[in-house]
């Protein structure tokens, strides 16, 4: 605690003393719901035990990895959205393929361009396909199944295809359902009292580990060691998790509710795991903490007092990005986490999953349960059934058209932007909408287009140009994915965010195998369902459609927020 100011040091140890005096800690692992909200949070606490469960069968997972050694496979292309994506992209990120391993690629994404993009790299001969959803309905994990294994079965013929397809799901779901009647080469089972966000080291994790190679018996034993040192019988200024949360949630009470998440470069995968676990966790009933992911280090005038910086490093190589030091002189806590080697990855895991757990119990909410992802899904299918019915898809309300932009707003935030705006021009109505944007507020740039790397470079130009003008958070997210991880807190939230819409032109699209629709309109459908949602919601919004090309749209809609933001 010696990175905290006084002030906020002295308000964590009165809250460890009252966990202390309370029992708080027994009552966690015991699975007492009278620490969150009362409403059935014990159904979701086999993350706690699992590690010692899945130590037990290390065999089966070293004899995994040899498996695919001798197979010979290429590449493994995992299938899968949140849960079931992120922790595998941490294992392919920072690990990579051992010597005879195959190459691990994720897709969690509908975009058409995403797609091609994974499928132009493919040996389909020499892939095995992963398909991971722990509820088994996961549209994005369906409709990517449906195409590789048509696909696959082009190639190779339908049976050799089907021997080439892996499910990892809970039992008795609808994908458990679809192995057996396909035929699928395995289906692991995932355990049902554990959440997708808390799944990093059960099988959703664990089986892509082990096909890359990871000593998955090391990995667990890592994070067994930091299970050990959460017990109840550890002291609890002790106890790092129970410390970690009582400092994320106390710095969030005292107006420090933004995690802004920094990573030496090999670490770096690890922030979108951290984005999914505290946004989908915290971000409900009004409350949350919001995390911020990817933003560059800035000087400490760009950031206001709202933020709590954390910094992953492995040592030896543990110095910290240039501006660090002088984000703690200037007041700002910076919590620093050293990792000895890759392996520690699996002591992190644990000890941010249980420190959420500890957040949850001090903002007051049920950590364990997204009631507002369902929605935008809804939204979707309905989205999707209006175009099967009439052949069109509904679009949100044009409010104005400047080039190949379309900017398109609900009918409180025209009437509001039109007030604000005072004429009738693209950087007129962003200088209005950036101008709502206040103290200790957020800015998200929400984007539905491939994620290429010259539009990641343009939309990280245009996050970090408002968080310098506008001294407020910002995060950037590629849909459908961010649906999945900080769609949650953006609705259930507080309501301190200001969105951008960005929706890009499919130049080449994709069909779906039997259905009557493409990747891209289902993009679009996600991109307007969660639109609608959100106008629901009372949030600060607008919406920009790239209709033409998409480096040349972004490229005006960065020119014109560098002019909004302009005095």
């Amino acid at each position: 605690m010696d990175a905290l100011p006084p002030t906020l040091a002295r308000a964590v140890c009165e809250t460890l003393a009252r966990w202390e005096r309370e029992r708080f800690v027994e009552r966690l692992w015991a699975g007492d719901v009278s620490l969150w909200t009362g409403d059935g949070e014990d159904r979701w606490l086999g993350w706690m035990h699992v590690v010692g469960q899945e130590r037990a069968r290390a065999r089966m997972f070293a004899a995994l990895g040899e498996s695919a050694r001798r197979a010979g496979w290429r590449q493994v292309l995992l299938l899968g959205m949140g849960g079931s994506s992120l922790a595998p992209e941490v294992f392919a990120r920072t690990f990579g393929p051992t010597a005879g391993a195959p190459e691990l690629l994720i897709l969690d994404s509908l975009d058409p361009a995403d797609v091609r993009a994974i499928e132009e790299q493919l040996d389909l001969a020499r892939t095995l396909v992963i398909v991971s959803s722990k509820s088994g309905t996961t549209l994005e994990s369906n409709l990517l199944l449906d195409y590789f294994l048509d696909r696959m079965k082009r190639e190779v013929g339908a049976e050799r295809a089907r021997g080439q397809v892996v499910a990892i799901t809970d039992p008795g779901s609808p994908l458990a359902e679809i192995a057996v009647r396909e035929g699928f080469r395995h289906c692991f089972y995932g355990i049902e009292t554990i959440g997708g966000r808390y799944s990093a080291l059960s099988v959703f994790g664990l089986i892509p580990a082990a096909l890359l190679g990871v000593d998955v018996e090391r990995l667990l034993g890592r994070a067994e060691q930091m299970v050990r040192r959460c017990h109840p019988d550890v002291p609890i200024v002790q106890n790092p998790a129970v410390v970690l949360g009582a400092i994320l949630g106390v710095s969030a009470h005292a107006g420090r509710d933004k995690i802004t998440v920094l990573a030496s470069p090999d670490l770096h995968p690890l922030g979108a795991w951290l984005e999914q676990l505290l946004a989908e966790s915290t971000g409900k009933g009004g409350r949350g903490v919001v995390p911020v992911e990817g933003e560059r280090v800035g000087p400490p005038e760009v950031y206001g007092s709202d933020r709590l910086f954390v910094w992953f490093s492995r040592e030896p190589d543990s110095s910290a990005p240039p501006h660090l030091e002088r984000l703690q002189d200037a007041g700002h806590p910076v919590l620093p986490f050293a990792l000895s080697d890759l392996y520690d990855l699996g002591a992190m895991f644990f000890l941010w999953e249980m420190a959420t757990a500890v957040l949850g119990s001090i903002l007051g909410v049920n950590p364990f349960d997204q009631p507002d992802v369902e929605a935008s899904k809804a939204k979707t299918r309905a989205l999707a059934r209006a175009y099967e019915e009439t052949g069109t898809l509904p679009k949100p309300e044009e409010i104005l058209r400047e080039g190949e932009l379309r900017l398109f707003a609900d009918a409180g935030n025209r009437r509001e932007l039109e007030a604000r705006a005072g004429e009738r021009s693209l950087s007129a109505y962003l200088r209005a909408h950036l101008g709502r944007l206040r103290e200790g507020e957020y800015f998200a740039l929400l984007a539905y287009l491939g994620r290429r790397r010259v539009h990641e470079e343009r939309l990280q130009a245009i996050r970090h140009r408002v968080r310098d003008a506008r001294r407020v958070a910002t995060s950037l997210g590629f849909g459908p994915r961010f649906l999945h991880s900080t769609g949650q807190l953006h609705k259930g939230g507080p309501n301190t965010g200001v969105f951008l819409h960005v929706i890009g032109h499919d130049a080449e699209d994709r069909a779906i195998p039997g259905r009557p629709y493409t990747f891209g309109l289902i993009k679009r459908a996600q991109a307007y369902g969660d639109f609608a949602v959100l106008a629901e919601r009372g949030r600060c919004q607008l919406g920009v459609e790239i209709e033409g090309d998409v480096e040349a749209g972004l490229s005006r809609l960065q020119a014109a927020i560098e002019r909004a933001l302009t005095p």
